[in-house]
């Protein structure tokens, strides 16, 4: 039975990555916004969606929605919604407000309102005047864009890029969701070679081992949901059984990684083997000068290092020319390259990219460009 709306917050650029998740999960009649899908759904579906969203930042269980002009349009508007149904008599809960283009222009002022509406309606029902906000944790989230308000309440809790297998990040970590997004977006599938020859601590290549054995992105980790009364326990617990019953840990991948530096490859290693997928990736310290192509096709997905000075640019500028160097014969493989740096193209030689998707990796700006090599011969 879908009696609930649910909203997969994502970044922007990568709605149509959620969308195509979320019709594999089963959902339909998906309605995509900027940064956002909404979706009809039952109550199993909150643990569903939050185990198996892959490049999804939140899973957001939506309460209401109006349109509001003034404080008490506001107001009566929260006060007026069920807050009961998912919030306990303890229960501790938060306000976040956001505003754009509206006239409550006070992100701070309709937090306050939205707390004070939500504590008269609990006040209300539970008959109490005092709460002691010992019990589980609730996140509102209020979303204010031209007059419209939309009111929800955050199921995740931490975002769910936090699989729980990254023991320790890089210097500039890619965010788990990210990475997900980025394979998903290429030519890979799980019988096709894999290669991040610039691998950091592993993150691209251990979302595609997830992907590639079918693995539940959020298997490893609790949510906001599990501690709520309106989520039985019993839901969860048949979610995630499934989720482990559905890994194919006899899949055979092809993923390979590399970085010039040893202590990196060590957290890859340690990450991949806490995300159960250590037996999958083949990782080894190797500078990228040291990278011997010798496979006729293949796909390539990578994050370079992006650069604040002068002296980064002209380390960059030679990774780069080493690329060309490796890759620039190779129209077997198809490439894809992030990076916040505009002149990539200009170093690589073999092609102009066939595509440049403009995504965000944390707040930075970056590019996706899409090189397609030479399909492999049919089977």
């Amino acid at each position: 039975m879908s009696d609930l709306t649910l909203i997969a917050t994502t970044k922007f650029g990568l709605e149509a990555v959620v969308k195509r998740e979320l019709l594999d999960l089963g959902f339909t009649d998906l309605q995509v916004g900027n940064g956002q899908i909404q979706f009809p759904a039952a109550v199993a579906d909150i643990p569903r969606a939050n185990l198996w969203l892959r490049s999804a930042d939140r899973v957001l269980l939506k309460i209401g929605s109006s349109n509001v002009t003034t404080f008490d349009d506001l107001f009566e508007f929260c006060r007026a919604l069920p807050w009961e149904t998912w919030i306990t008599r303890d229960g501790q809960f938060t306000v976040l407000a956001k505003t754009h283009k509206s006239r409550l222009k006070s992100a701070r002022s309709c937090q306050s309102i939205v707390k004070k509406a939500v504590v008269d309606r609990l006040a209300a029902h539970y008959r109490q005047s005092w709460f002691a906000e010992t019990g589980p944790a609730y996140t509102i989230h209020l979303s204010l864009l031209q007059d419209e308000a939309l009111l929800t309440i955050d199921s995740s809790g931490d975002g769910l890029h936090k699989r729980g297998y990254r023991a320790v990040g890089g210097a500039a970590p890619l965010q788990e969701t990210l990475a997900a997004a980025l394979v998903q977006l290429s030519f890979w599938q799980p019988d096709r070679l894999l290669l991040d020859p610039l691998c950091g601590s592993g993150t691209i290549l251990i979302e595609a081992a997830l992907l590639g054995r079918n693995q539940a992105p959020g298997l490893k980790r609790r949510f906001a949901a599990d501690e709520w009364p309106a989520v039985p326990p019993a839901v969860w617990q048949e979610a995630r059984a499934t989720a482990a019953a559905a890994i194919e840990r006899e899949t055979e991948l092809q993923l390979i990684g590399s970085d010039q530096d040893p202590q990196i490859i060590a957290t890859a290693r340690e990450n991949a083997a806490i995300a159960g997928v250590n037996d999958a990736i083949e990782f080894s310290v190797k500078p990228l000068d040291k990278v011997w192509i010798d496979q006729e096709y293949g796909i390539l997905i990578t994050n370079p290092p992006y650069g604040e000075r002068l002296a980064d640019y002209q380390s960059i500028n030679k990774l780069y020319r080493t690329f060309n160097t490796i890759f620039r014969k190779k129209d077997g493989w198809s490439l894809f390259v992030l990076t916040a740096d505009k002149n990539f193209p200009e170093f690589f030689k073999r092609q102009r990219p066939d595509r440049v998707r403009k995504l965000y990796n944390g707040r930075i700006q970056v590019n996706y460009y899409q090189y397609h090599g030479r399909k492999p011969p049919a089977d």
